[in-house]
């Protein structure tokens, strides 16, 4: 079976249930489900021995090894108090410091719920403690560790930035905010660490800082008017107005909510309450939390507007702008809409990002219970939150490559990183528990099938599910003991299980009506009592939007790709498929995993596929190009001409600039200003924002000459000057040139700029408010001469 992800999306909600027997005394008919749910709490979800319950217990670990007051360092200093501990590097050495401390406090919360680990209760209570003390030496409520950086290029205290933005002082970009890298996200981090802290256990102190400084930036936000506030918003802010809706929630004060609401970024907002796409060209990570705000603001107001954008974006996300994986983004940005085969790069599928939209999931799943939300839920927790952590390091992914042969880059020990994904992945990895089951009225819904015990203490009912999937077909749903015994189970069918399940209840078949995505079985329960639900695992291929000719290999809810070898050994060229009928060419292996041997249909050779989350140090690759026996031999031979054009520019090259690679840059005395190397897709290059260049010297001979760049073909929106000398040879603008490929240009230079030289220099400056490049390398080669009866170029 082939079909799109999209498809099979839009499809899930609407699943039938096939396979059952209608027999006497068989379970009733549930044919409705409750408007609203809840999950069970964490504290009431247990993990049984899994790969989910392996990941909370080694990131628990990676908890207890920080250090806490090495974390509130900044904090500390910028109270006036001696720091107890050194400063953390990497992200917590820079203006963003702080983040993490919030991130960190979430997940002590999380572990503690899941595990009820006393150290990490102990933890989060002494940071709040520590931060309240902070804040009181601050005396104005403001309480951070954020700062910025000085002329000198030291980075101090950020307070003062939001006494200059009071002023109207206002100087923002995308990731920075008068000087200050993103410090609107980070006081979101903080704020929600200390409500996550007083909603656990009811740590009064927790609230009442995040209760002061909710104020302190209440008054910086009431000294603008809504013109300077839209101005501010321009810079990253998290869900900051997720945040606000929290305090009202906690406390019923109007104030904070109508602050919640004053917290909404047109220019993404807008359009999706119109219902418009455009959210090509975003960040992504920063536009996910503003909808999770919305979407908790809808909570609280029953207001339909903000429920109504958070729903069209969750639905464009999901169908629309995501991987197989369920990962979003290329580079960290939105594409165009149904695009995804153009984008299979190496920095695809931000962690952050999928962090956020399952947390979207939940809220919207929670208004509108429907099996459709965890469809996608499940897919993007299996294939990408479990792909995130290396079980034998700990460590975390940043981006996780779509790009066949791409390593993942986990975190290391020792290492101080800390990442924004490293924060987004101690939470992910300490609430694997979370969201398997929920509670509407007389319903019980399953929604996730992961190995755990738990209590649903409304109707006094203690359960376990027994069960290896996704690896094997068969669940079941265990009742220890029932109070209250009335009720319906609601089970998740997949949309991927094409409405195909087999439910019995203590080995009777059961027959259901679907409802919304879910086979509801209503009747008395009693101790002892067993459903059993098996689906049918079997491979599938899903097109990847952009292309019918780009596969992927799927296995019930597990991605499965091709194990490419260990992380330090492949160099090979991308694999392909060849022929008819593919899936016949999968031959299952001995193996307590799923795992099959793909032959004769696999160029250049056969190769084996798993689960792709699981493959932590090997390289895979996951989409491939389909070609049949006749297109591959025209492939074969667009190839060769490709190689010989290839020679041909390597015999015509007086010089090669290797752009992004130190020697090559430093062979050519490359000089720059607001320039960056970068990476796409294995090939390496380097960029220019607005005010910046980059120049370095090239060789010349006294002979016609091509300049060659080589661009990628995505590029959007860029435009900038190349110059010779000085000299203006060419303005380039890049927008979806060649999408989905490298191309080349050839600007001829005249031969004044040559005569009597043996160098160039070669510079690349953008015009105002623009880029220049990427540009993935320059040549200098001699021009073509036309052999006898060929056109020249």
């Amino acid at each position: 079976m082939r079909n799109s992800r999209r498809e099979w999306m839009a499809g899930a909600a609407t699943t039938a249930i096939c396979g059952f027997h209608l027999e006497a005394g068989a379970a009733t008919v549930g044919p409705k489900l409750p408007l609203k749910a809840n999950p069970l709490p964490l504290t009431d979800v247990r993990l049984r021995p899994s790969n989910y319950a392996s990941a909370v217990e080694i990131n628990i670990k990676f908890l207890l090894s920080l250090s806490p007051d090495r974390l509130l360092h900044n904090f500390r200093k910028y109270a006036g108090l001696e720091p107890k501990a050194p400063i953390y590097g990497g992200w917590e050495s820079e203006a963003i410091a702080g983040h993490t401390l919030g991130h960190y406090m979430s997940a002590l919360v999380l572990a503690w719920q899941q595990t009820d680990k006393a150290e990490c209760r102990r933890r989060a209570d002494y940071i709040v403690d520590e931060v309240a003390l902070c804040q009181s030496k601050r005396k104005d409520g403001y309480v951070g560790a954020l700062g910025r950086k000085a002329g000198d290029g030291r980075i101090i205290d950020g307070q003062e930035i939001f006494r200059e933005i009071v002023r109207g002082e206002i100087k923002p970009g995308r990731f920075e905010l008068n000087g200050s890298w993103v410090p609107l996200y980070t006081v979101h981090k903080i704020l929600a660490g200390l409500l996550d802290v007083h909603a656990a256990w009811d740590n009064a102190t927790a609230l009442k800082v995040a209760t002061l400084l909710g104020s302190y930036f209440e008054k910086v936000f009431a000294a603008l008017n809504d013109e300077q506030m839209q101005e501010l918003l321009v810079c990253e802010y998290g869900g900051l107005n997720e945040s606000y809706a929290e305090l009202y929630a906690r406390t019923g004060d109007q104030r904070w909510l109508k602050l919640a609401e004053r917290l909404c970024d047109r220019e993404l907002l807008d359009p999706l309450v119109a219902r418009e796409d455009k959210l090509s060209g975003f960040h992504a990570n920063t536009q996910v939390p503003k909808l999770i705000g919305l979407a908790r603001i809808h909570e609280l107001t029953g207001k339909d507007a903000p429920r109504d954008a958070a729903r069209f974006f969750w639905e464009r996300v999901t169908r629309h702008h995501s991987y197989v994986i369920g990962g979003n983004s290329d580079h960290e940005y939105f594409f165009e809409p149904d695009t995804i085969a153009l984008h299979l790069t190496e920095s695809t599928c931000e962690h952050c990002n999928t962090y956020n939209m399952l947390k979207l999931t939940r809220q919207l799943y929670s208004r509108a219970p429907n099996g459709s939300f965890f469809d996608y839920y499940e897919r993007a927790h299996l294939n990408h939150v479990m792909a995130t952590q290396n079980p034998e390091t700990g460590g975390f992914t940043y981006l996780m490559p779509m790009m066949s042969g791409a390593p993942r880059r986990y975190s290391k020990p020792g290492e101080e990183v800390f990442w924004c994904c490293v924060g987004t992945g101690m939470e992910s990895h300490a609430k694997h528990g979370d969201s398997i089951f929920w509670e509407g009225h007389d319903t019980l819904f399953v929604n996730l099938y992961i190995p755990s015990t738990a209590q649903w203490q409304a109707k006094g009912v203690a359960l376990t599910l027994e069960t290896d999937y996704p690896f094997r077909s068969e669940t079941k749903l265990v009742f220890d003991s029932v109070k209250l015994d009335r009720f319906a189970v609601a089970l998740r069918i997949p949309g991927w299980a094409n409405g195909c399940a087999e439910i019995t209840v203590n080995s009777d078949p059961v027959p259901s009506t679907p409802v919304n995505g879910y086979a509801v079985i209503h009747r008395c329960w009693k101790k002892g009592d067993v459903v059993s639900l098996s689906m049918p695992l079997e491979l599938r291929l899903e097109t990847a939007e952009g292309s019918q000719d780009v596969l992927a290999v799927m296995y019930g809810p597990l991605v499965m790709a091709a194990d490419l070898g260990p992380e330090t050994e492949w160099t090979g060229v991308e694999p392909t498929m060849v022929g008819e009928n593919l899936l016949s060419a999968f031959a299952p292996m001995a193996s307590d995993r799923p795992r099959f041997r793909a032959q004769g249909i696999v160029r250049p050779a056969d190769l084996t596929f798993l689960p792709f989350y699981s493959q932590y140090d090997r390289r895979s690759a996951v989409y491939f190009k389909h070609f049949t026996e006749s297109g591959w031999k025209q492939e074969e031979t667009a190839l060769v001409a490709e190689q010989a054009r290839q020679n041909d520019i390597a015999a015509r090259s007086i010089d090669v600039m290797h752009l992004g690679k130190m020697q090559s840059e430093r062979d050519h005395v490359l000089t720059s200003h607001i320039s960056y190397p970068v990476t796409h897709r294995g090939r390496q290059g380097r960029d220019a924002r607005s005010g910046g260049y980059f120049e370095f010297t090239m060789k010349v001979i006294p002979s016609p000459l091509l300049l060659q760049a080589s661009y990628w073909g995505g590029a959007r929106l860029r435009t900038f000057d190349i110059l010779v000398d000085g000299v203006k040879i060419a303005t380039q603008k890049l927008d979806q040139n060649a999408p989905g490929k490298f191309f080349d240009v050839d600007y001829p230079l005249p031969s004044k700029l040559t005569r009597d030289k043996e160098s160039v220099k070669v510079r690349f400056a953008p015009h105002h408010l623009s880029s220049a490049g990427p540009v993935f390398g320059v040549r200098l080669l001699t021009v073509k001469v036309p052999k006898h009866n060929e056109r020249a170029p």
